[in-house]
């Protein structure tokens, strides 16, 4: 009987103890998982409303004939606030106050400032590309810090790409083109071919200069009403270097580069000029 009693009683105590639980924490998972709800719906509502506002900005600057690398910059800046501010009402929403959220954006700046000090050059290095524009999108640009070359495809908030002529991509932060000397090869429309040729020494030099003087005339994107020149550049250890440097249009550069090495070989080949390589002569002296 008494074992009937202190079971009736466990059952009793448990049921409290979980009606006690139910009443502190259930109105606190309630509201945990209506915020999370919340959040979500938040969430998918901002994403689609900065997604609408970022293609009405695009179209509005592309109505106004805006550089394609400002239409970029612009539409990561707004991309980047736009989530900003979405993260702070989510964060509202869980109840962190507006102080708070302050407080610790600027302790995290602080922080992130000083591990991301060259991204912030970086940004910086974006506004003067934009501001100043020593290159836009679809410019063909040399750097000389590393001899990168190509045509810009995207100036984003700390980066511009470029497109090689062989198709690789290359990212190069803004910081380092804003503070680095550059080829803007665009800006003129063309650009100077030099190559060099070399020949023996026992070669006809003239024969050389107007062979590959045929090859130029021959040539459809040599510039012809630019002036050309065909040069002896240099009398080397085993040869004789011809410079040769014409003009041509910058989007031909490399085709005309590869094309005329190609005719200027062929064509000395067929006329018995020969193109020397360093030979080493080897003198063994006989024992008496």
């Amino acid at each position: 009987m008494s074992g009937i009693l202190s079971a009736k009683l466990l059952e009793k105590m448990s049921e409290g103890i979980v009606k006690d639980w139910l009443s502190e924490f259930l109105p606190g998972i309630i509201s945990l998982i209506i915020c999370v709800i919340l959040s979500l719906v938040l969430y998918w509502i901002g994403s689609h409303i900065i997604r609408h506002f970022r293609r009405v900005v695009r179209k509005a600057l592309e109505y106004k004939n805006a550089e394609t690398g400002v239409i970029q910059f612009s539409d990561a800046i707004i991309k980047l606030v736009g989530y900003t501010v979405i993260i702070f009402l989510i964060c509202r929403l869980f109840g962190v106050q507006s102080a708070t959220f302050a407080a610790a954006i600027a302790s995290l700046g602080v922080a992130v400032g000083l591990a991301l000090q060259g991204s912030f050059a970086n940004f910086a290095g974006g506004v003067l590309i934009l501001v100043l524009k020593p290159f836009v999108v679809g410019d063909f640009i040399h750097e000389d810090t590393h001899g990168n070359e190509g045509t810009v495809k995207e100036i984003s908030i700390f980066y511009t790409k470029l497109l090689t002529y062989d198709g690789r991509t290359v990212i190069l932060p803004n910081g380092v083109l804003a503070n680095s000397s550059m080829i803007n090869v665009t800006n003129a429309g063309k650009r100077m071919m030099d190559l060099e040729f070399g020949i023996s020494y026992e070669d006809d030099i003239q024969k050389a200069r107007q062979i590959i003087q045929n090859v130029l005339d021959q040539d459809e994107n040599i510039l012809h009403e630019e002036d050309s020149f065909i040069f002896v550049k240099d009398l080397a250890d085993s040869a004789v270097v011809m410079g040769v440097r014409a003009w041509v249009p910058s989007p031909e550069y490399w085709k005309t580069v590869w094309r005329t090495r190609e005719l200027v070989k062929i064509a000395f080949d067929e006329a018995g000029i020969s193109i020397p390589f360093p030979q080493v002569v080897v003198n063994k002296k006989r024992k008496h």
